[in-house]
């Protein structure tokens, strides 16, 4: 299982940092990844990072990201029904959509396969492959809330990129990683992007 790629989505909600340095993560294990990203996800990275792709993207998304370009990176168009990612034979260890818009959360829960996203990701559902959706967005209205439950009850896993604070982030990019090791962790890749509770260290809790 550990030859087959992870599928990587990146949709058009701020917090392109989360998709970026999770796909830098899986990269530089060697692990195989499959990459979708949208036009509004373009657009943000451009607003957050100052990324412009060309006609290259995938040779200047690795040169950004620090990495080889023989990193096993397969990177795909949205229009392209025939990506073996749309496909339930084609077997994946899952999909992360990170950062997850609240467009993208809508059209996963009722089931619409308007592009490749969409569709990779009803192929996890209906394959029950981890599919592990992050949504960063706040409040949530009724209407965000009633999608994720629906996405929960038909077997995904919804994360918000909450970062948590006992392990004491210095920076920006600790607070990052800490989300990106959670998602990691649901996925079931090991990693050690950030300090876990009480991990290596003895209780002092008694029973009473």
């Amino acid at each position: 299982m550990d030859d087959l790629p992870v599928v990587i989505a990146i949709t058009g909600a701020s917090g392109a940092c989360y998709g970026l340095r999770t796909l830098q993560f899986l990269l530089s294990t060697g692990q195989p990844t499959e990459l979708l990203v949208s036009s509004a996800a373009l657009r943000v990275m451009q607003e957050e990072h100052d990324l412009v792709f060309g006609q290259e993207m995938r040779t200047e998304l690795l040169s950004h990201l620090k990495l080889p370009e023989d990193a096993p990176l397969r990177l795909h168009d949205l229009r392209d029904y025939a990506a073996p990612v749309a496909s339930g034979s084609f077997r994946t260890r899952g999909m992360a959509v990170i950062p997850c818009s609240l467009g993208t959360l809508g059209a996963l829960a009722n089931g619409l396969t308007e592009n490749l996203i969409h569709r990779a990701a009803a192929v996890c559902l209906k394959e029950k492959r981890p599919l592990v959706v992050v949504v960063r967005e706040m409040p949530f209205g009724h209407i965000q809330l009633k999608n994720m439950l629906s996405l929960s009850e038909a077997g995904a896993t919804v994360a918000c990129a909450s970062p948590g604070y006992y392990h004491r982030p210095k920076t920006i990019q600790d607070q990052v990683d800490f989300v990106v090791g959670r998602v990691l962790d649901q996925l079931h890749f090991d990693n050690a992007l950030f300090k876990r509770w009480k991990e290596g260290t003895t209780s002092n809790t008694t029973s009473r």
